[in-house]
C-alpha cells in the first residue's frame, strides 16, 4: 500500500469573536459544542493579538461575529482571526455574520462615494473565508458582492410567529415602513393571512436619519398595525411612521425588526414613542441601558445553529425555511 490511509471523519469547530459572546454561547449550547478557547487582547496602540488555543488542522471552522459598536474594531477583529485561521490550515472557514456591517452603503447614491458593503465583501474574501452565513441583508443583492457561497438566513419565522401568537388576527395589518420593505412585508402577509399597508416617505439625501412621512396606504384605522423592518438605528424612521399610522387612526402599532442597532437616541425615542412594543432579535446585543419593558428580544441562536448544522452536513439551508411556510 503507498500513502497513508485516514478516517475521514469531519470535524466542526465553533470560534467567537469578542463583539457578542452571549450568542456565540448560546449557538455553542445548541450545537451541543464548546467554543474554541482563544486568546484575544488589544495592544496599547489598538492593534489586535489572536492565538487560538487548540489546533484547527483540517477542520470545518464556523467563526461568529456580530458587526456591532465600535463596529470598525470588530470587522478587523474578524479578518484577523479568519487570517489565523487561514494560516492554521483549516479545511473551510465558514464567517457567520448576524448583523453584516456597511448593509446600507449598497450602492452609490450620489457621485465619488463608496460601495462600502461590497469592500467588507471583498475583505472577508481576501482574509480567506470560504463561505458567508448571515441573517437578513439590508438588501439581497449583497449577496451578488461574495464570490463564494452565502446562506442568507431570515427572522421572519422568528419575528412573525411571535407577533401572530400574541394579537387578533382579525384585526391584524402588517405595515412596511416605506417602499423597500413590501417585499418582506408580503412574506409577513402570506405567512399570517393579513392585509398590506405601506408608508409612504421621502429621506432627506443631505442629512441622515432625516425622514419626513407623507401618507400612508392601505386602511389603518381601528387595527393592530404591525410594522416590519430589518433594523432600527436611531428610531427616527421607524417611530415617525408610527406616528403616521397612529394620525389616520390606527389602534396599535408593534414594531418589529431583526438588527436592533439603537444607537443616539434611539433609547428615548423608543421609550417617548407610543408603539406598544419593539419585537428585535439578538443578532446584535441590546446595550443594557436600553433594556426597556417595551423591548422584547428573541433569540436567533436555533436558527443560526440548524444552519450550521446544516452547512456542517452538506445538507439544505433553504430547506429550513421552506418547511416553516
Amino acid at each position: 500500500m503507498t500513502g497513508i490511509k485516514t478516517t475521514g471523519e469531519k470535524k466542526l469547530m465553533l470560534f467567537s469573536g469578542r463583539a457578542h459572546p452571549e450568542l456565540a454561547e448560546e449557538v455553542a449550547r445548541r450545537l451541543a459544542v464548546t467554543l474554541v478557547p482563544t486568546k484575544v487582547y488589544d495592544f496599547a496602540n489598538g492593534e489586535i493579538y489572536v492565538r487560538y488555543q487548540e489546533s484547527a488542522r483540517g477542520a470545518d471552522c464556523f467563526l461568529i461575529q456580530s458587526h456591532t459598536a465600535p463596529i470598525n474594531k470588530w470587522i478587523m477583529e474578524q479578518l484577523i482571526m479568519i487570517d489565523a485561521l487561514k494560516r492554521a490550515s483549516a479545511a473551510s472557514i465558514t464567517v457567520i455574520i448576524p448583523s453584516y456591517g456597511y448593509a446600507r452603503q449598497d450602492k452609490k447614491h450620489k457621485g465619488r462615494e463608496p460601495i462600502s458593503a461590497r469592500l467588507v465583501a471583498d475583505l472577508l474574501k481576501s482574509a480567506g473565508a470560504d463561505r458567508i452565513l448571515t441573517v437578513d441583508l439590508h438588501t439581497d443583492q449583497i449577496q451578488g458582492f461574495f464570490d463564494g457561497p452565502v446562506d442568507h438566513l431570515t427572522a421572519l419565522p422568528v419575528l412573525a410567529d411571535y407577533v401572530g401568537a400574541k394579537v387578533d388576527r382579525s384585526k391584524l395589518t402588517i405595515v412596511s415602513p416605506d417602499a423597500g420593505r413590501v417585499r418582506v412585508a408580503d412574506r409577513w402577509c402570506d405567512r399570517l393571512d393579513a392585509p398590506l399597508a405601506i408608508v409612504h416617505k421621502r429621506r432627506d439625501k443631505d442629512v441622515a436619519n432625516q425622514v419626513t412621512v407623507h401618507e400612508v396606504v392601505g386602511e389603518v384605522e381601528g387595527r393592530v398595525c404591525v410594522l416590519v423592518d430589518d433594523m432600527i438605528d436611531t428610531g427616527g424612521t421607524i417611530c415617525a411612521a408610527a406616528d403616521a399610522l397612529f394620525a389616520h387612526g390606527a389602534e396599535d402599532v408593534i414594531v418589529t425588526a431583526t438588527h436592533g442597532i439603537l444607537s443616539g437616541p434611539a433609547g428615548d425615542r423608543l421609550k417617548n414613542s407610543r408603539v406598544s412594543e419593539f419585537v428585535l432579535t439578538d443578532t446584535l446585543p441590546t446595550p443594557s441601558e436600553l433594556k426597556l419593558d417595551k423591548i422584547t428580544v428573541l433569540s436567533i441562536a436555533p436558527t443560526i445553529a440548524r444552519a450550521v448544522h446544516e452547512v456542517f452536513e452538506d445538507g439544505s439551508v433553504t430547506s429550513l425555511f421552506e418547511e416553516q411556510q
